[in-house]
């Protein structure tokens, strides 16, 4: 490594993730603009005498939250859509964008920024979609009918998460408290989560998630794999089980030995893609390289 390379801190990351404009910044900030004008709105019925705003939040909520309730839905049909950027409270906003960031990132670097935009609104639209069939068929749920709604991306980030953990199992991450582990393993136990909840609270949002993730399932399982969109690290073995495959490069081989003055020279041009990686961290940070490169540089730093 250049001793002189400095490494570009979080801030500059950040900055640059959104200079790029790409699918999932343009999410983010779509979903974080959105909530400042509902805080300007708020803050304006607050100086027009409504102290606690209520008035304000219930009426941005009836105009733009999904309805469970298929009267007011026919009426209000653009809520679909409309629901899965709305967030009042800061917490929900601040953790749903958090974990579009962390998943959405994953998912853009395997499947690209389209894939990543159709299974936000797609995912948004099945976890309402099953909200709201949920509302209208189960009995306990009836009192609550004509004023319940959903409203936040929560949905649409579990059909991500979902979607790109059963696409690449063997992706971990690092928890506090609990060390690396697959993200495999993390949607599952979020979905196990989102069933077991519904009976504690806010069972429309639980119910919603659910819709996201299983709609998130199945875009892997029957679009993505029968495309052959493998990734090249992964491939297809049953419904829920992986194997990791070695690749097999144009350098790999193995047919012949290869003389001294052939093996100096693939050296040399794996130094000069090394030092042409190593350059480019140091402008642009490791964000910055392509899968490839990435693969590359594991490769042979022999972490892969």
């Amino acid at each position: 490594m250049n001793p002189y390379m400095t490494e570009p801190s979080p801030g500059d990351n950040l900055k640059r993730f959104f200079r790029e404009g790409s699918a999932l910044a343009n999410l983010i900030i779509i979903n974080v603009v959105v909530w400042l004008l509902v805080q300007v709105f708020r803050i304006i019925f607050f100086l027009y005498n409504q102290p606690d705003a209520a008035l304000a939040t219930t009426s941005i909520i009836r105009i733009f939250g999904v309805p469970a309730s298929l009267t007011s839905l026919i009426n209000k049909p653009w809520t679909v859509l409309t629901y899965m950027f709305l967030h009042i409270d800061i917490w929900h906003v601040l953790f749903n964008m958090l974990w579009l960031y962390w998943f959405g990132k994953i998912f853009q670097e395997y499947l690209g920024g389209r894939k990543l935009m159709v299974v936000y609104f797609l995912g948004g639209i099945s976890g309402a979609l099953v909200y709201i069939f949920a509302f209208n068929i189960f009995p306990v749920f009836s009192p609550s009918l004509p004023i319940s709604y959903a409203l936040g991306a929560s949905a649409s980030v579990m059909a991500i998460v979902t979607a790109i953990s059963f696409k690449v199992p063997n992706y971990s991450v690092y928890l506090l408290f609990f060390g690396r582990i697959r993200i495999l393993y993390l949607a599952i136990a979020l979905f196990i989560f989102d069933f077991f909840m519904i009976p504690t609270g806010n069972a429309g949002g639980h119910i919603a998630h659910i819709g996201g993730a299983l709609f998130g399932f199945l875009y892997i399982q029957l679009v993505v794999r029968s495309n052959g969109s493998v990734s090249g690290a992964y491939k297809r073995k049953g419904w829920f089980f992986r194997k990791k495959t070695m690749k097999v490069t144009a350098n790999d081989n193995t047919s012949r030995p290869i003389s001294d003055e052939e093996y100096n020279v693939q050296k040399a041009q794996k130094q000069k893609r090394m030092d042409s990686i190593l350059d480019k961290i140091s402008k642009g940070g490791y964000d910055s390289l392509t899968r490839d490169e990435k693969d590359f540089l594991f490769r042979s730093s022999g972490k892969r």
